[in-house]
């Protein structure tokens, strides 16, 4: 059970997104949830085969749609053979029994897809141990109520902590995530020593999944974090010396980007990477501004950010992608809004110098924590 990153190749599988929209949810946001659902699918490996929708003023117990959509589900899974549901709703360990009996298909929702992502994109040890601890402890809430239940290997469904979580019981997995609490208690006792040390003020990249973090990253110190087009590209932090115009050297830290509706379980599993945020001189929002929702994504960040209790730490809030035409018609309308905002574009390095300077004024005087 040691690195949930240690995964086996599997077939690609065929995936139909389903969507309850509940009570008064606005429906735009609820349309750009079920396209973000449909990148994380396909950053997991599935290919995406259609999408259902359905609004319901509450959801059922039992299936959390109605029983005629289930019917309908299983028929647009016969005519385009698919093998995977997933629901854009956090599902009860009952419902996905339920579906899974009705369906006779794998039925999974939006979280475990990100778990399942980052047990992919793990690639250090702390990473790994996080991402395996957050796995095991949603695991732990959904054994099945009924050893009826049927699940269904390979895929994308839960691969890393334990190719046979069903297997596994209640306390053993106990111990497991108590031996993996103790290893992150350790690894943070030792990160805040060496925070503690350090002889340079720091400044941690944040913001929504894709919003060019690393690049950034890349542009302002030369380093060479891993850029990809798809969600959540970086999982490990990668910290580098970034020199500012008034000659002082600060310390550059690329993040875990945030998401909607991000699990808990991953929120306080990655609580050492992200005490690396709250701990930070500044803030350094990176936004989207090309993306139709990114006054959402901000608030997103914004949101996390008091969760994680870094809500009291400056930020500079830079709209990124500007070179794009979708951001130059968002520019005007976001500057109002966020005036202090800078906007860049970390691709053609567009827009840097006077974000540089902007570091430097807000670091100006500030001894490193």
């Amino acid at each position: 059970m040691a690195a949930a990153a240690k995964l086996t190749n599997v077939a690609q599988e065929r995936a139909l997104l389903v969507q309850a929209i509940i009570g008064r949810q606005d429906r735009q946001q609820a349309q750009d949830s079920l396209e973000e659902l449909e990148r994380l699918a396909d950053t997991a490996g599935a290919v995406v085969i259609g999408s259902l929708a359905q609004h319901r003023e509450r959801p059922t117990p039992k299936y959390l749609i109605g029983e005629g959509k289930v019917e309908e589900i299983q028929m647009a899974c016969r005519q385009a053979n698919a093998n995977l549901v997933i629901f854009d709703n956090d599902l009860t360990p009952k419902q996905v029994n339920n579906l899974d009996q009705a369906l006779g298909i794998k039925v999974i929702d939006r979280t475990e897809v990100i778990l399942q992502i980052f047990a992919r994109r793990a690639r250090s040890a702390e990473a790994q141990i996080q991402v395996e601890l957050a796995q095991l402890q949603y695991l732990v809430s959904r054994l099945p109520v009924s050893e009826k239940q049927p699940r269904f290997s390979g895929g994308i469904g839960m691969k890393g902590p334990g190719e046979s979580p069903l297997k596994l019981r209640n306390e053993p997995m106990r111990r497991r995530i108590r031996d993996l609490q103790r290893k992150l208690e350790t690894i943070q006792a030792r990160r805040s020593q060496t925070r503690a040390r350090r002889a340079y003020p720091s400044v941690s990249l944040v913001g929504y999944t894709n919003a060019g973090k690393s690049t950034i990253l890349n542009t302002l110190s030369a380093a060479d974090a891993y850029v990809d087009d798809r969600l959540f590209a970086t999982l490990d932090t990668k910290t580098r010396l970034v020199r500012l115009p008034d000659g002082r050297e600060v310390l550059l830290t690329d993040t875990v980007g945030f998401i909607r509706h991000l699990p808990h379980g991953l929120v306080a599993s990655f609580r050492s990477t992200l005490d690396e945020v709250r701990e930070s001189d500044l803030l350094l929002h990176v936004a989207d501004a090309s993306h139709p929702h990114v006054q959402d994504h901000c608030a997103v960040v914004f949101d996390t950010l008091a969760e994680i209790g870094a809500q009291d730490v400056t930020q500079v809030l830079v709209f990124n992608k500007c070179d794009r035409p979708e951001a130059q018609a968002a520019l005007p309308d976001l500057l109002r809004l966020f005036p202090d905002a800078l906007a860049v574009s970390a691709l053609r390095s567009d827009g840097l110098d006077p974000l540089r300077q902007r570091l430097a004024e807000a670091l100006q005087g500030r001894p490193p924590r």
